[in-house]
């Protein structure tokens, strides 16, 4: 092969990885879970995703990104002493690459520097948060990306996190929200898919992990009672292919904090 041959294989090949880099638009998705040791501390660093980090991580390609804490008047289920010292962050990110530089490119932000110095110079013994966990997911085929479907100021979002006994019945209730058009029955039903992410790492192995946006409380209750109603998910669920796909459930209503874009 000549050289001009050799470099229009080349091309071509490169033309055939951005094509299917094109055509797959599911994100790489992070859940970041931070918890507190006080109030005080939770609502200093929900003032610094405010004014400093969000607004940074938007410039560094993440959008939208979502901020949120859990209150106790919103899960009676879960039997809480009092509302959870803990936040809940949503960063999308278009490719898995553009997940490893976020940190470098934050890094190098100088207007994020000032805003987050009160975490920065925090002593040892005294710091802003206690620690914090990341789940990171992909986004499904039928919800690829990050969406902001409610806006309103009393707007919720419901956090589920499906776990499976093994990989296999995983993908198989992934392929049920996919294929099985689980999904399609929540959209059209009223539930408001802010994101769908099949976890790749974290904790809860192996699990998937959605939210749903509502405009309040009363639409969200109202919306699950179409959905456990509806004909076509009533056959779905009935469905032996689909099968103890899930062996536990995690259900947790969740309130945006000021600055929130989902």
């Amino acid at each position: 092969m000549n050289r001009r041959g050799f470099l229009a294989v080349v091309a071509a090949a490169a033309m055939g990885a951005v094509a299917v880099r094109a055509a797959d638009e599911r994100q790489v998705i992070e859940l970041r879970t931070f918890t507190f040791a006080s109030e005080e501390k939770l609502q200093i660093y929900a003032g610094l995703l405010e004014k400093g980090v969000i607004p940074a991580l938007n410039r560094a390609g993440c959008k939208p990104v979502g901020a949120f804490r859990m209150l106790k008047a919103d899960n009676p289920k879960l039997n809480l002493e009092a509302d959870p010292l803990k936040i809940y962050v949503i960063v999308p990110h278009a490719t898995a690459e553009d997940f490893l530089a976020v940190g470098g490119k934050m890094g190098t932000d100088p207007d994020i520097l000032n805003v987050v110095r009160p975490v920065l110079n925090t002593p040892i013994k005294d710091p802003i948060y206690l620690r914090f966990e990341t789940q990171l997911m992909r986004g499904f085929k039928e919800c690829p990306a990050v969406t902001a479907p409610a806006k309103g100021p009393d707007r919720v979002a419901q956090l589920r996190i499906y776990e499976s006994h093994n990989c296999e019945k995983a993908a198989k209730k992934v392929a049920m929200f996919n294929e099985g058009g689980e999904i399609a029955i929540f959209r059209r039903v009223g539930m408001n898919p802010v994101l769908f992410g099949q976890s790749v790492a974290g904790t809860l192995l192996p699990n998937l992990t959605y939210i749903l946006a509502f405009d309040n409380p009363a639409a969200m209750e109202e919306a699950w009672g179409k959905f456990r109603a509806d004909p076509e998910w009533i056959k779905l669920k009935d469905d032996p292919k689909y099968k103890d796909t899930v062996s536990n459930i995690g259900n947790f209503v969740l309130r945006p904090l000021p600055g929130s874009q989902i």
